[in-house]
């Protein structure tokens, strides 16, 4: 990387300042460094905002707190979180991993953390209350609606004295691979006896050559990632075809994700309220497995999901259509073939079923504990599937029947509860009597029986 030169002015001739580190000048991280990028956001970029600083209110899956401590949290104008590593003088081998892990983190956030954590921040700087309304209204006024899709893709700045060959490397390759990331690096010069002053200069991407080179290398990511989506809906589709997990005529309805903004998402809504059937398929085990009601012909997922999406919205763009399409339990296309793996083998299940005695209930979830699966997978299985006896005795976690249950025989009027009632399990406000719930050892028992 070239180093600048700067020069005072003494007597008309240019004198070159004296590089010196920030430490070498008395000057600290968290005191100096941390303020100036508080005082001065446009250090990380332009239009950005600070929501917060020094964070560390992370939790991992289970509600642990995790003691990672971020330097700076910020929100530019195009309502993108903008996450900032400072580093006084050297950055450490290891800085853009440590960005990335809180990247991900951050990416979960939504507009009601962002809010909360402002509010906070608002509060310390100024030492008095600010109120959550009036953090979010400085939030909204700066980035406009915040969207999901935007939240979910943080752009990264390190800041730095220097950094190092492998870092810069990496952070070459992440940029290519599509990765927002950006190098400033900061250099203090000596001026006169005691006087100093502080430089910030973007390494890279280098400003004047980013749009020809960056963004090209950015487009082939997208590129990329639409040839993936493409191979993982091959992959979703052949699963559930091979498993015929879905029955023929499964109703399956359009709800489009967060793959493209709040804008679009809700033209989307608005043009299948003009007509359902636009936002309406039925499964058909075959090459082309969803019949679209629009127009009564057959698709792959992703083909009306686009069509859909460019009718609707005028946007072009590749999505995972398999995750679009959900069915009435509200399980899409995409978790369905995901947890069953390829050739799941459900005779486990067939097994247990036939075993459940009369006056006791067990849930989806236990099964699929049970058997190695998932609560959406099988129940999908349970109500397509011929072999499956006894699902009459399967209700959801709470106890309460299934909207969607359906008898293998057209003949049978009863409902799932007038069965279960008529096998003596009482029902409270909807719910079956937890203590006839069978628990896991005891639905383990018809495997381990099978087996011995």
């Amino acid at each position: 990387m070239a180093s600048e030169r700067v020069y005072s002015i003494e007597e008309g001739t240019a004198v070159p300042l004296e590089t010196v580190s920030l430490a070498e000048a008395g000057l600290r991280e968290r005191q100096d460094l941390q303020e100036w990028v508080l005082a001065r956001p446009e250090i990380l970029g332009p239009d950005v905002m600070v929501i917060a600083f020094e964070f560390d209110h992370w939790q991992n899956s289970k509600g642990d707190r995790q003691r990672d401590r971020l330097d700076v949290l910020g929100l530019d104008a195009d309502g993108r979180l903008v996450l900032a590593e400072l580093k006084r003088d050297d950055a450490p081998d290891t800085v853009e991993m440590q960005a990335i892990k809180y990247a991900a983190m951050a990416s979960r956030f939504t507009e009601a953390d962002l809010v909360s954590y402002h509010s906070r921040f608002l509060s310390r700087r100024s030492g008095e209350t600010v109120s959550e309304d009036e953090a979010r209204t400085a939030l909204l006024d700066h980035a406009g609606e915040l969207d999901s899709e935007q939240l979910r893709q943080p752009r990264i700045v390190l800041v730095a004295g220097s950094f190092t060959s492998p870092t810069t490397a990496s952070v070459v390759w992440l940029s290519e691979m599509g990765l927002d990331i950006t190098l400033q690096r900061i250099q203090a010069y000596r001026i006169g006896d005691e006087g100093v002053i502080v430089t910030v200069s973007q390494l890279f991407p280098v400003p004047d050559v980013e749009e020809f080179t960056i963004a090209p290398q950015r487009a082939e990511a997208q590129q990329s990632k639409a040839r993936r989506t493409r191979k993982r809906e091959r992959s979703t589709v052949g699963r559930l075809l091979q498993s015929k997990l879905i029955s023929d005529g499964t109703l399956l309805t359009l709800v489009p994700t967060t793959e493209v903004d709040a804008e679009a998402r809700e033209r989307v809504q608005e043009w299948i309220t003009e007509d359902p059937r636009r936002g309406r398929a039925t499964w058909v085990n075959g090459p082309k497995p969803l019949r679209w009601e629009y127009d009564d012909a057959l698709y792959r997922p992703t083909t009306i999901a686009k069509q859909v999406l460019l009718y609707a919205a005028d946007v072009e763009r590749s999505v995972n259509g398999p995750q679009w399409w959900v069915t009435e339990e509200g399980a899409s296309l995409t978790e369905l073939g995901a947890a069953i793996g390829p050739g799941f083998d459900w005779d486990g299940l067939h097994t247990i079923l036939a075993s459940l005695p009369a006056g006791h209930w067990t849930t989806y979830g236990d099964l699929a504990k049970v058997i190695g699966t998932a609560a959406q997978p099988l129940g999908g299985h349970v109500m397509s599937c011929p072999e499956c006896v006894n699902a009459f005795r399967v209700l959801d976690a709470s106890g309460q029947t299934r909207p969607g249950f359906r008898w293998a025989d057209p003949d049978e009027l009863r409902t799932q509860r007038d069965v279960l009632e008529a096998e003596r399990i009482q029902f409270i406000n909807g719910h079956a009597d937890p203590a006839r719930r069978l628990p896991l050892n005891e639905l383990r028992e018809p495997l381990t029986a099978k087996t011995a």
